[in-house]
């Protein structure tokens, strides 16, 4: 254990704790930000939008054949 990031009772201090989330954070970040430059992401990006583009466009036409 590091010196003085644990209390005598075993118990990780504030600090030790705000460290350690801040860089699981700082760390996730980081994957994401390289994860969506990959040619993988864009591909998916794309495929994603495409999938929501013609969802609304069955919806409208599921609309226009009830009449509404």
């Amino acid at each position: 254990m590091p010196e003085g990031d644990y209390t005598e009772a075993g118990v990780p201090n504030f600090d030790y704790v705000r460290d350690r989330i801040e860089r699981r954070i700082a760390t996730a970040d980081g994957a994401t930000e390289l994860a969506e430059g990959t040619p993988e992401a864009a591909s998916l990006d794309e495929q994603l939008a495409e999938r929501d583009r013609a969802a609304r466009e069955r919806l409208e036409q599921i609309r226009r054949s009830m009449g509404n």
